[in-house]
C-alpha cells in the first residue's frame, strides 16, 4: 500500500468533501479521507491503482486534483485564499453601489438609467458570482443543493427577468422609473427590473465569504511552525576540524557539537560531555533531563548548560520532530468538518422554492391563461427566495464575536469551530504551562532544627546565582526577591548530574542531590515527602552537613481551580493529560479539582488518548500550550491554545487564549456558544423576511420595491442582531 496527498480545488462546502471521499473510496484498494479546511485528500491505495487514476476519479466528481510536487507539501507556502475573493469583492462592490442607489432613490433615475444599471450589474452577476454558478452546476450534477445553488438560482432569475423586461418588455423605454412605493398591485412584470437584487445579493454574499476566508484557519501554518522549530544549521566534527553546515547536509553517523543554549540539531546519541536537556517541548516535563555519554537526545530540544558531542542516528523525515509534524497533519485530515448551517438549510429550502415556483407557474397558466403573468409570478418566487442576508448571517456575527473575543483575549479562528463548542462534553487539559505556570518556582524552605530558613535560602541562592540551570534560577530568584542582594560565591564548581559547589561567606556550600552530604533523618523524610508529590527536593549543606531542603516545582496558577469549577458548571468533565510524571500530575490535579489524570504520555499517546475518548462517544475539547500538544489539539473536536505557548500549538488550535489565565477557557466556550446562537438567529431571520414575501410573489403582487425592502430589512436585522454580541462580558 502507498499513501499520497492530493490537493483539491473547487470545493465550496463540507458536502463537496464528502462527495469526493465517496468517489475515491468506491475504487477497489483505495481508502481516502478528504479535508475541506485544508483542501487535501489523504489517499492510501494498492499497487494496482495509479495516482493518475485517483486524479481522474476526483475530476469525474466535478473537481480538480493535483499531485504533490514536493515531498512535504504541507510545509510549502500557500497562496492567501482570501486574496482572489478580496479582488472579486472590491470590484463587485464598486459596480453594485450605484446600481442599488439608482434603483432605490427615484431622484437618481435619470433618463435611460436602467441601461447603465444593466451595464454595471452584468459583470457582477456573471463574473462576480461565477464561483456560485460553478458550485451550483456541480451541485446540480450530484442532485444536491447548497447555499451556492440558492444564490446562483436567485441572482440569475433576477438578472434574466431584468433582461427580458428591458429588451422585450416596457422597462427599456426612456423615462422608466421605479417609484418609491410599497403598494401591492398585480402586474405582468414586464416593466420591472431587479438588477439591484441580483447585484446586491452577489456582493453581500461575496463579502460574507471573504470575511469567512479571512478568519478561516490555515492548517498548513501549524506544520510550517513545527518545522521552523528545528535548527537551521549544525557544527559537525570531521577529522579534527569543526565546520558549520546546513542541516540538510547532515547525515546519519555524523558527529556534531551542541553548545550551551543551542538546539540539538537532530536525533542522536551523546558521545562526549555532560549537560541537562530541556525536553519540555516533547515530554511536557518541566524539569531538565541530565544526559551523558550513551544517552539519547532529540532534535529541537535545548541544551541547557554543558557542551555535548552527539552522533546523529536519525535525520530528515525520520526524526521525532518530523513524526510530530505528521501526527498534526494526520489529526487535521481526520478531523470531521462541520457543514455550514446555511448549506444544510439551503438543501431543504431550495427544492421547496423550486417546487413552489413550478406550482405557481402551473396555477397561473391554468387560471389566467397569460404566459407573461404566469412567468412573472414564477420568476418572482425565485427572486424573492434569494436572501442577501444569508451571506452576512455567519460572517457578521463572527466578526462581532471575534472582535469582542479579541478584547477579552480570546481569538476564534473561524465559523467551523463554533459548532463544536455547543457539543463538547469533555475537556482535556495539559498540565505544564496550562494549569501550572510552566516555570520552576521555589515552594518551600525546610531548615534543620539548628538553622534559620532565611540563612539556608541565602547561601543556596548565592551559590545558585552563578548557574543557568532552571532549578538554580528558581532558587536564586526566590532568594533575591525575599532577601535582597546576595553575597558573591567564590570557587564555583558545577558537579555534573549532582549539583553545584562553592564558597559563600567562608563556608564550603553544596546544593544538589542527597549524595553530596550527610542528610539527617528529619531532612531525609522531607526529601522523600516532596518526591512522593512529584516535586524536586534540593539539599543544601555546608561544612559537610545538610542544613536544609528546598522544594521546587512547577507552581499551579492561582486561577486554575476557579477555572476548573467554571468548566464543570458548563457541564464539562475535566481530564488532565500530561507528559509529566504520575506523582506530580496527581498533586496538581488534587489542587485544582480534577479527578481523572493520564500521565507520562508522549505526543502520539496524547493523540491516542483523545481518539479513545472520541471513540467512546465523547465530544472532546483540548487545552494546551506546547509543541507536544499540537497533534492532540488538532485531533480534538475543539482545540484551545494558551497564547503564552508555542506557535505550533497556537496554529494547530481552533481558539487561542491571549491571556495566560485558564479562566479564559470557560469564557471562550461561552462566547463561542453565544456567537453560534447569534448565527442561528441570523439565519432564521435571513430566511424569514423572504419567506414572508413568497406568498406575494406567488400571487403576482411582487414589485421591485418590495423585493428591495425585504433585502434591506433582513440585512439590517442581521447586522443589528450581530452587534448585540458586543455586550458579552467575561465571568469576572
Amino acid at each position: 500500500m502507498s499513501t499520497i496527498e492530493l490537493s483539491i480545488d473547487g470545493m465550496t462546502c463540507a458536502s463537496c468533501a464528502n462527495r469526493i471521499e465517496k468517489k475515491l473510496n468506491k475504487i477497489d484498494g483505495v481508502s481516502a479521507t478528504v479535508n475541506f479546511a485544508t483542501e487535501k485528500a489523504r489517499v492510501t491505495y494498492a499497487d494496482d491503482v495509479t495516482p493518475e487514476l485517483l486524479v481522474s476519479a476526483v475530476e469525474g466528481a466535478g473537481y480538480q486534483a493535483h499531485l504533490p510536487t514536493v515531498d512535504t507539501p504541507a510545509a510549502a507556502q500557500q497562496d492567501d485564499p482570501a486574496a482572489s475573493l478580496r479582488r472579486r469583492l472590491l470590484i463587485s462592490l464598486a459596480l453594485t453601489v450605484p446600481v442599488i442607489a439608482m434603483a432605490m432613490v427615484p431622484a437618481l433615475q435619470f433618463p435611460n438609467w436602467q441601461w447603465l444599471s444593466l451595464t454595471l450589474a452584468a459583470p457582477v452577476v456573471v463574473w462576480g458570482a461565477w464561483p456560485f454558478h460553478q458550485a451550483a452546476w456541480t451541485n446540480l450534477r450530484h442532485r444536491t443543493a447548497t447555499m451556492d445553488t440558492l444564490i446562483s438560482m436567485g441572482t440569475l432569475a433576477a438578472f434574466g427577468w431584468s433582461i427580458y423586461a428591458l429588451f422585450w418588455g416596457t422597462a427599456g423605454v426612456t423615462g422608466m422609473t421605479h417609484p418609491f412605493e410599497l403598494t401591492i398591485s398585480r402586474t405582468d412584470g414586464s416593466g420591472n427590473i431587479y438588477l439591484e437584487v441580483a447585484a446586491g445579493v452577489t456582493t453581500f454574499v461575496l463579502a460574507g465569504r471573504y470575511f469567512e476566508a479571512r478568519a478561516k484557519r490555515r492548517a498548513g501554518a501549524a506544520l510550517r511552525a513545527l518545522l521552523e522549530l528545528g535548527a537551521k544549521d549544525v557544527v559537525v566534527v570531521r577529522g579534527a576540524v569543526e565546520q558549520r553546515i546546513p542541516l540538510d547536509q547532515l547525515a546519519v553517523g555524523d558527529s556534531f557539537v551542541v553548545r550551551p543554549g543551542e538546539k540539538v540539531a537532530t536525533d542522536g546519541v551523546v558521545v562526549e560531555g555532560d549537560s541537562a536537556i530541556d525536553a519540555s517541548m516533547l515530554t511536557g516535563e518541566s524539569v531538565p533531563v541530565d544526559v551523558g555519554p550513551g544517552d539519547q537526545v532529540i532534535g529541537a530540544t535545548i541544551n541547557v548548560d554543558g557542551r555535548l558531542l552527539v552522533r546523529a542516528n536519525r535525520v530528515g523525515s525520520d526524526t521525532q520532530l518530523a513524526q510530530m509534524a505528521r501526527l498534526v497533519e494526520d489529526a487535521q485530515n481526520e478531523k470531521a468538518q462541520v457543514q455550514r448551517l446555511a448549506d444544510r438549510i439551503s438543501g431543504v429550502f431550495v427544492p421547496i422554492v423550486i417546487a413552489l415556483a413550478a406550482a405557481t407557474l402551473g396555477f397561473w397558466l391554468a387560471t389566467a391563461g397569460s404566459v407573461a403573468t404566469a412567468f412573472t409570478a414564477a420568476v418572482a418566487v425565485l427572486i424573492i427566495a434569494c436572501p442577501c442576508a444569508l451571506g452576512l448571517a455567519t460572517p457578521t456575527a463572527l466578526m462581532v464575536g471575534t472582535g469582542r473575543g479579541a478584547q477579552l483575549g480570546i481569538l476564534i479562528r473561524g465559523p467551523e469551530v463554533l459548532e463544536s463548542t455547543r457539543r463538547i462534553d469533555t475537556i482535556v487539559l495539559d498540565k505544564t504551562g496550562t494549569v501550572t505556570t510552566g516555570t520552576m518556582t521555589l515552594l518551600d524552605v525546610i531548615a534543620a532544627h539548628t538553622e534559620e530558613p532565611d540563612q539556608v535560602l541565602r547561601l543556596a541562592g548565592a551559590l545558585e546565582n552563578s548557574s543557568e540551570h532552571p532549578i538554580a534560577k528558581a532558587i536564586a530568584t526566590a532568594a533575591r526577591d525575599k532577601l535582597g542582594d546576595l553575597p558573591v560565591a567564590q570557587e564555583f564548581t558545577s558537579l555534573r548530574g549532582l549539583g553545584v559547589q562553592g564558597v559563600v561567606d567562608g563556608h564550603t556550600v553544596v546544593v544538589g542531590r542527597k549524595r553530596l552530604v550527610t542528610v539527617p533523618d528529619a531532612l531525609d523524610q522531607a526529601v522523600r515527602q516532596a518526591e512522593s508529590q512529584g516535586r524536586t527536593a534540593v539539599v543544601v549543606g555546608w561544612d559537610g552537613t545538610a542544613r536544609g531542603v528546598l522544594v521546587v516545582a512547577d507552581a499551579v496558577k492561582s486561577t486554575s481551580a476557579d477555572a476548573i469549577a467554571e468548566l464543570r458548571a458548563l457541564g464539562l468533565t475535566p481530564i488532565m493529560l500530561t507528559g509529566d510524571n504520575q506523582a506530580a500530575a496527581q498533586t496538581v490535579a488534587r489542587q485544582v479539582g480534577i479527578d481523572e489524570v493520564i500521565a507520562e504520555v508522549l505526543p502520539h499517546d496524547k493523540v491516542e488518548a483523545v481518539k479513545r475518548l472520541q471513540a467512546g462517544g465523547k465530544v472532546v475539547a483540548m487545552v494546551g500550550d506546547g509543541v507536544n500538544d499540537a497533534a492532540a489539539l488538532a485531533q480534538a473536536d475543539l482545540g484551545l491554545a494558551m497564547g503564552s505557548g508555542t506557535d505550533v500549538a497556537i496554529e494547530a488550535s481552533d481558539l487561542t487564549l491571549v491571556r495566560d489565565d485558564l479562566r479564559a477557557v470557560p469564557d471562550a466556550i461561552r462566547l463561542s456558544r453565544k456567537t453560534l446562537a447569534t448565527i442561528k438567529g441570523n439565519l432564521f431571520w435571513a430566511f424569514a423576511y423572504n419567506v414572508a414575501a413568497l406568498p406575494l410573489a406567488a400571487a403576482g403582487l411582487l414589485n421591485p420595491m418590495i423585493a428591495g425592502a425585504a433585502m434591506a430589512f433582513s440585512s439590517v436585522f442581521v447586522v443589528s442582531n450581530s452587534l448585540r454580541l458586543r455586550g458579552f462580558t467575561a465571568s469576572r
